[in-house]
């Protein structure tokens, strides 16, 4: 069966991702930093290399999936920090473009993991619906930062690749990213509503974010941008009272935005602003959401959770 190269394959996506490759038999490529912690975590059967170069020309690879770059949410955007949020995915979606150019046969598809901070942060973001023909908003590191990234993995078009490019929300799942602090938080009645509230907060279940993945991966008439997230739009004061209510308990708490804005700076809009991001795209070319609704969705991971 073809073969399928992920970048970020120990990453919470990919891990998901790679498990359901396998279970079909599907030869995987994992490009990892470090093989030995790779193997570890893929188990066997997994063909780990740390570096592309690696890979030799004959190889028949025929996606790629770019999922590889440092978290955003964390150490402060510094100078020092924006580089490195750049090149670690810049950088590696440059790499994947040198390998494709000596490849024997061109990869098939790049799938490319962007994100919805590509709409930027501003209010109007917050309430106007975002779709994949909305524009960017220069100026901003998280809205620069998605460009860039969706620049670089265009350029895979000009040698004949189908690219696709997932603008991400935030991905939910029991195994990693932001759900499973939240839902401790939750547990103990330590939800908090932040700001107002009233800022979008677009989600995606991670069984859908390897879903769209592998839609985009499968149907050859899909490229472009598509906004990975699901078609139950929130704001994050609903967002934080399902998750609550998903343990049977109630967010009270509320976090100002004015003191957290000033020692975050500019990352603090990952948190109090948002993006109505919606999923013009994935819903036109008939994807079939398996977790479309948020109370649904978070029933869902709260059982998961308590089986773990």
């Amino acid at each position: 069966m073809p073969t399928v190269l992920i970048t970020g394959a120990t990453g919470f996506i990919g891990r998901q991702l790679l498990a359901e490759l396998r279970a079909e038999g599907r030869p995987v490529i994992a490009l990892s930093r470090n093989a030995r912690r790779a193997h570890a975590l893929l188990g066997p059967g997994v063909r780990v290399v740390e570096n592309l170069d690696a890979i030799a020309s004959e190889t028949r690879i025929d996606a790629v999936i770019h999922l590889a770059g440092a978290r955003v949410l964390g150490q402060p955007w510094t100078a020092a920090r924006r580089r490195e949020l750049m090149l670690s995915r810049t950088g590696t979606t440059a790499r994947l473009l040198a390998l494709m150019q000596r490849l024997q046969q061109l990869p098939r598809v790049l799938v490319s993991a962007s994100a919805v901070g590509f709409y930027g942060a501003s209010p109007e973001a917050s309430f106007e619906p975002r779709d994949e023909a909305s524009p960017p908003r220069p100026g901003e590191f998280q809205s620069d930062l998605c460009a860039a990234i969706e620049q670089e993995a265009q350029r895979a078009e000009a040698l004949g690749v189908r690219v696709v490019r997932m603008r991400f929300g935030v991905v939910l799942g029991t195994g990693d990213g932001a759900y499973p602090m939240l839902a401790r938080a939750a547990r103990f009645g330590l939800g908090a509503v932040l700001g107002d509230g009233r800022q979008a907060a677009p989600w995606l279940h991670v069984d859908d974010a390897v879903g769209l993945v592998r839609f985009a991966m499968d149907r050859n008439d899909i490229q472009g941008a598509f906004n990975a997230v699901a078609p139950d739009g929130a704001t994050q004061a609903r967002f934080v009272h399902a998750l609550a209510a998903s343990f049977g308990r109630r967010a009270r708490l509320r976090v100002p935005a004015a003191p957290m804005r000033l020692p975050m700076g500019e990352m603090a809009s990952l948190l109090f602003d948002g993006q109505n991001a919606v999923p013009r795209a994935a819903l036109a070319a008939g994807y079939q959401f398996r977790h479309p609704k948020l109370d649904a969705a978070l029933m869902d991971l709260a059982v998961r959770a308590a089986k773990a």
